[in-house]
């Protein structure tokens, strides 16, 4: 295995008892990038995350993590990385300034060095002015604001973000992904596991899809659209027509149609290139079916996520949404 990777691994599994949480994950992870680890509830990202920061040890593969063997040699990785979990992890009797001098006592600073590493931290996120104020009196984008802040204390080489913007407005949200952008910038390398396929899709140079302990696809946002050809989606003037338009999309896409009746509309990936919207039109409209919006367009994540897995994110493993074929059968 080289060291070229802020991560890598190769062959990753992990079992519990009869219970394969990973099945050879292979992962590899450049420095200063941002990486989305992806997929249902289930497919073993949550295990890999905790390999990767030596929390638990691996059955079997090999991990490395800013070139230090997770399994050899632990505590060089912990020294090198740094993590946020899904909660802010922030004492909300403290005020900002007095979290993050604690969380760097607790890093091994002293004297002088954690006053300024705690107010660099505080003026490079933008929360200088509510430094003396009580962190339980902050907004939530200021509170994961500050819990990132504390994760980067120890000034870590890779950073394992799992789902940064919970519960966070859209402002907020921004706030939080720039953030991360920059640290990708500086040279921090960034392991983001989220359900937000727009959060991972705005800010991930690379996606890993997990699925079943594996790495079920990996490429950029943009390579695993193209991956999975264009979408098609029309909207139909009632829900007796869904059914109609559906086997219409059947025979014209190839692909499995899906339908969203509080919507009124019904979509299918195109595996057929040549497919153009005037032709979806066209049939539809000769199998008297009235349509009051139609699209070709890209896919979205969340569309490649379901095509790639079969689930929404968040669904239990081993579970999907019912096709629009399969609705009007049952």
């Amino acid at each position: 295995m080289t060291t070229t990777y802020a991560v890598l691994s190769e062959g990753l599994e992990k079992s519990y008892g009869k219970v394969h949480a990973l099945r050879g994950l292979d992962l590899a992870v450049p420095p200063g990038t941002v990486c989305g680890l992806l997929g249902p509830n289930g497919a073993g990202k949550t295990t890999a995350v905790r390999i990767l920061s030596t929390l638990t040890t691996p059955t079997a593969g090999r991990a490395l993590v800013a070139g230090h063997d997770v399994t050899r040699d632990p505590a060089a990785v912990r020294r090198a990385i740094g993590a946020t979990g899904q909660f802010a992890s922030v004492d909300g009797d403290l005020t900002g300034a007095e979290n993050l001098r604690l969380f760097a006592r607790l890093a091994g600073l002293r004297g002088r060095a954690v006053r300024a590493r705690a107010d660099e931290l505080l003026d490079g996120f933008g929360l200088t002015e509510a430094a003396d104020r009580v962190a339980g009196t902050w907004s939530g984008g200021m509170r994961r604001r500050l819990d990132l802040a504390a994760g980067l204390v120890t000034r870590p080489r890779v950073l394992f973000l799992d789902e940064p913007t919970t519960g966070l407005d859209p402002a907020a949200r921004e706030q939080i992904w720039t953030a991360v952008r920059d640290l990708a910038r500086e040279g921090t390398t960034v392991l983001l596991t989220t359900q937000y396929l727009e959060e991972a899709d705005r800010i991930a140079d690379d996606i890993v899809v997990v699925d079943h302990g594996r790495a079920a696809a990996t490429g950029t946002p943009a390579e695993l659209k193209a991956r999975i050809g264009a979408y098609a989606e029309v909207c139909v003037g009632g829900a007796g027509a869904l059914a109609g338009a559906a086997a219409v999309l059947d025979q014209l896409t190839g692909g499995l149609p899906a339908l969203d009746r509080e919507r009124l509309t019904v979509g299918a990936t195109v595996l057929d290139p040549t497919l153009t919207l005037p032709q979806i039109v066209r049939a539809l409209d000769a199998a008297g079916i009235a349509v009051t919006d139609a699209s070709l367009r890209p896919p979205t994540l969340d569309e490649v996520f379901l095509r790639l897995t079969g689930a929404r994110p968040g669904a239990r493993p081993g579970t999907r949404p019912a096709t629009a074929l399969e609705e009007n059968a049952a």
